[in-house]
């Protein structure tokens, strides 16, 4: 596949970036004295990114691809479910955004927009996947394979929360997967999806319930008589 121009690393395989537990904040835009600096150097960093990559500018795509090509790459990897596949949907993402950067409207952010992009690209994948016969259904057969936040994770536990996983809709599992193990926030969710964060938050609820149903065992008779 060529590269139309882009003269990004795409041959050097992008390492996978440990993802550590952490308590994760809704951002608000302002402090109690004033905007909040963190929101207005993302805010300024975000348009920088869009008004680069819209003039063509090298720099601004290998900008990108340098902020966000790791967590790209997992994110794909986990709707995947395999790290081959994943390059190639960061691949075709890039490219999508080079040859569509004119159609971006400011609506959300770009990055957030680079995000949709990425999604329903491995999205399409999937779909090719099931025309080429080569899984049976989209909804439930091919499970992603969740990174693990913690390198040690039992193998068992891994294999019960990847056929825990098959049991949602794929819109739970998106949402699952986008919240609690790649650490985007709701408002985030929300854009990539086009959905609202209500709509983010009570479909992770539901993921939950049906995840804690699928993995916790039975209760025991003489428990519940307890």
């Amino acid at each position: 596949m060529g590269t139309m121009g882009l003269a990004l690393p795409w041959k050097a395989r992008i390492a996978s970036v440990p993802r550590q537990r952490e308590t994760r904040v809704e951002p608000s835009e302002h402090y109690a004295g004033g905007p909040n600096p963190a929101v207005v150097n993302a805010i300024t960093e975000d348009a920088a990114l869009a008004a680069g990559c819209r003039a063509g500018n090298l720099h601004a795509y290998e900008r990108l691809f340098s902020l966000h090509g790791a967590r790209m790459k997992n994110l794909a990897r986990n709707l995947l479910g395999n790290p081959v596949d994943a390059e190639d949907a960061v691949q075709e993402t890039f490219l999508k955004v080079q040859r569509s950067i004119a159609s971006f409207r400011g609506q959300s952010s770009f990055i957030t927009w680079t995000y949709r992009i990425l999604i329903n690209t491995c999205h399409d994948a999937r779909r090719s996947r099931l025309r080429k016969k080569e899984v049976p259904n989209d909804d439930s057969t091919e499970t992603p394979r969740p990174e693990p936040r913690t390198p040690g994770a039992h193998p068992s536990l891994r294999m019960a929360l990847e056929r825990a996983l098959g049991s949602l809709t794929k819109h739970q599992r998106d949402v699952f997967l986008l919240y609690e193990v790649e650490g985007f926030r709701h408002a985030e969710i929300a854009g990539m999806l086009e959905i609202t964060e209500t709509a983010s938050k009570n479909t992770l609820f539901q993921a939950k319930k049906n995840l804690r149903m699928t993995l916790e065992p039975p209760r025991s008779s003489a428990a519940e008589s307890r």
